[in-house]
């Protein structure tokens, strides 16, 4: 299936890319690897905000990264022109603003990583780091960076 199909068989419209916030680029392409710089978590197009484990929970965490790799998705789209040209997802990064004791990263992380899988199939799949940070820009709960590979 064809992954703009796949986006519309889940109701999923991608947004455009979203200005920086600071001195970066959205996104940098070297070879067949694009680099897209980290996205944070956007309710409403506010930053969504919250600290796992004190003001928000893992599954309100999950769906916060999934909504970042929709953002992703669009910027990754803005990049390349097609995604039916991403021939593999490499690598995501994900910075989960919580506290000390929470640890449930890797699970908030997969809102990204499943829905990534969902929509590329095979391709989806791709090596992963979740940490639990102090803070995320703007207080956001998430931030998420990806590296795909394109044709």
């Amino acid at each position: 299936m064809n992954v703009y199909d796949k986006l519309t068989a889940l109701g999923i419209t991608l947004p455009p890319v979203a200005i920086p916030a600071a001195a970066y680029l959205p996104f940098v392409q070297t070879g067949k690897l694009v680099f897209l710089s980290g996205h944070i978590a956007k309710q409403d197009g506010k930053p969504w905000v919250g600290q796992l484990g004190k003001t928000m929970g893992t599954e309100e965490g999950k769906a916060a990264a999934r909504a970042i790799a929709i953002d992703l998705m669009g910027t990754l789209h803005a990049a390349v022109g097609d995604l039916n040209k991403v021939t593999r997802i490499v690598k995501l990064m994900s910075l989960v603003n919580s506290t000390g004791e929470f640890t449930e990263q890797h699970l908030v992380t997969n809102g990204a990583s499943e829905l990534l899988a969902e929509v590329f199939g095979a391709k989806g799949a791709h090596a992963r780091s979740a940490f639990g940070v102090a803070q995320v820009p703007m207080g956001a709960c998430v931030e998420i960076e990806m590296i795909a590979e394109i044709t």
